[in-house]
Formats: structure tokens, sequence, C-alpha cells
């Protein structure tokens, strides 16, 4: 039986929150919002500053900047958050929770500020994917489950003790894309519920279990997004699936790069419509008739591509490609 505390603080009466959100992608504005259609009392946004993008070089707010705007809120956004004015001006807020969603690592002078604590929503089953991918990893992995995890901070990234668990079911045709989609709404749902049992001071703080083997999920980069031919055909299904639509998994054919978005396993032989030749071809040989398939061998079969992006083109099917193109 898993160990587990609850947490009274006679000190904090219900309505009392004073909440700081930190957060810069689109993951997090829906736990922003629940929180204010909640009317959790929420008096700053810190997130990312703002970035040149496209031709013009225009700046570009975050998602979680312009949530704020839409609701009046103050927001902070700070280039150094060990700098003296910032903490200054943070510490300012009065605030006795923060809540962190999709924002970048926080030093022990911001996460420690607040004396109820600050708790993170990480899109993973703690400690399982601890780092900056987890639901890219979780179907790269081949995983049936995943879910979303409410945690305090600590020292060391992802490892303080857990609030609140909720498990999702990984499907077969889910990518990083759709998966995004639940968790995001799902972990807003989490995050309302983490706030809102320690308004009312009460709620579990369990460690996080130190006797399982723990699966991590690192920050992905464009030269391992590559895709191994040398592997089992499901492996090479999943490893799309987990990188599509974004950043995308890519191969090259004829020294030409392709995004691959979508991709099947040929389960029988009456799909395999290549040559008399094909089981003397090697991990990464393809075969196509330039009309309507494309089929790439892996440690144990063939991949059919069905959706990709050539290089200086828009994303498309296999045989949209090939009406107007040949490989």
């Amino acid at each position: 039986m898993p160990f587990y505390f609850m947490i009274f603080t006679p000190s904090l009466s219900m309505n009392a929150l004073r909440i700081i959100f930190m957060g810069t992608p689109e993951f997090a504005v829906p736990s922003l919002q629940i929180l204010i259609e909640n009317k959790l009392n929420v008096v700053a946004v810190i997130t990312a500053p703002d970035k040149p993008q496209g031709r013009g070089q225009k700046l570009s707010y975050s998602p979680i900047k312009e949530c704020a705007l839409k609701y009046n809120l103050p927001i902070l956004q700070p280039n150094n958050l060990k700098a003296p004015d910032f903490l200054e001006e943070l510490k300012s807020y009065q605030a006795n929770l923060q809540i962190v969603v999709a924002f970048r690592m926080l030093p022990e002078s911001v996460w420690a500020m607040p004396s109820i604590g600050t708790f993170n929503l990480h899109a993973s089953l703690l400690p399982q994917y601890r780092g900056a991918a987890p639901i890219n990893w979780a179907i790269i992995n081949g995983e049936k489950e995943t879910g979303v995890t409410t945690f305090f901070l600590k020292h060391e990234i992802d490892t303080g003790s857990i609030i609140f668990q909720e498990k999702e079911i990984i499907h077969e045709e889910d990518t990083v894309g759709t998966l995004y989609e639940r968790l995001m709404q799902k972990g807003a749902r989490l995050v309302l519920k983490t706030a809102k049992a320690i308004e009312a001071n009460n709620y579990p703080s369990e460690p996080q279990s130190q006797h399982i083997e723990v699966k991590h999920a690192p920050k992905i980069f464009k030269e391992t997004c590559e895709i191994n031919w040398n592997q089992p055909t499901q492996k090479v299904i999943d490893f799309v699936r987990g990188l599509s639509p974004y950043p995308a998994a890519w191969t090259k054919l004829n020294d030409k790069v392709y995004k691959v978005f979508k991709c099947r396993k040929l389960v029988n032989s009456t799909e395999l419509t290549v040559n008399s030749g094909q089981s003397t071809m090697n991990c990464g040989q393809w075969a196509t008739n330039n009309k309507t398939y494309l089929h790439v061998k892996a440690s144990d079969g063939f991949v059919s591509i069905e959706e990709f992006q050539p290089d200086g083109k828009k994303r498309m099917t296999v045989s949209d490609f090939f009406r107007g193109n040949k490989i």
C-alpha cells in the first residue's frame, strides 16, 4: 500500500489563495482559463519574453500572454529568473501558491517563495517519463497508458511529492498531436482539482515510488528525429506517431529529406506489390510504383508511408504527391 499523508494548514482560510501562474505555450492555456473561470484568485502571470517572428521580425506574444491580456491580469516576462528586481516584483504580489504548467526550470529562490509552495502539472504518470517531452516518448516507446500528474517542486527535476494523478489510454491511432489535446484538457481539470484541494486545506502529498525502473523523456532535437529503418516495423510506426505532427520524423529518399506523418505496417503478402526481389532488400531500401504506394524495408517487414512532406513542399498523401512527382 503506497504511503501518503494529508496536508492541513489551519492558518489558510477558504478563498485565501493568492496564485501566481507560470506558463508559456498553448498547453498551459486551458489550465489558466479554468482557474479564472472558477473564480480562483490568480494575482499575476509569468510567461516568456516576446519573441520576433516572421520576415518582419514582429514581436509575437506567447499563448499564455494572449490569455492573460484577455482577462486583464498583470504579466511578468523576466529574462532572468534570478534577477533581484524580478524577485522583488514577484514578492510584491504576496502569492502563497504558484502553479507551473509548461514553463522553464525555476530557481529555488522562485519556487520556494510562496508559503504553501509551487506545484507543477506534468504530462505523464510520474515517476515515469520525467523530462521535457513526456507525451512524445510515451508513444515512441509503445506505451498503452499515460496520464497527468500534479506535484510539488523540489530541487531535483520532476521528483517532488505527488498531489494527484489521472490516467489516459493511448490508442493505437494516437499521435502526439491527438494525445496532446486530450492531456491538455485533462491536465487543466487536474490543476483546478489540485488548487481547490489546497484551498480547502485538504490535499494528499505522496512521495514518488523508488522501486520502479524509471523511463525518461529527454528533449527532442531534429537530428534525433531521423527514422531508424533497422528497427522492427512497429517501432518505426510508434516513432512516427510519437513525433507527428511536430517536430515530425524524417527520412531520406534519393538524398532528399521527407518528413513522415503517417505510416502503417504491411500485414499480408497481397499488399506487398513490390518486385520479386523484395526479400533481399536491405533495411531502409524502398520500392514504389510512383502512383499509389511507397514501401520501405524495416528489420522484420515493410512499412507503407501514407502521408509525408517532401522538403520545400506541403504535407500531403503519397498518392497526391505522385500525381505530379516521382521518386
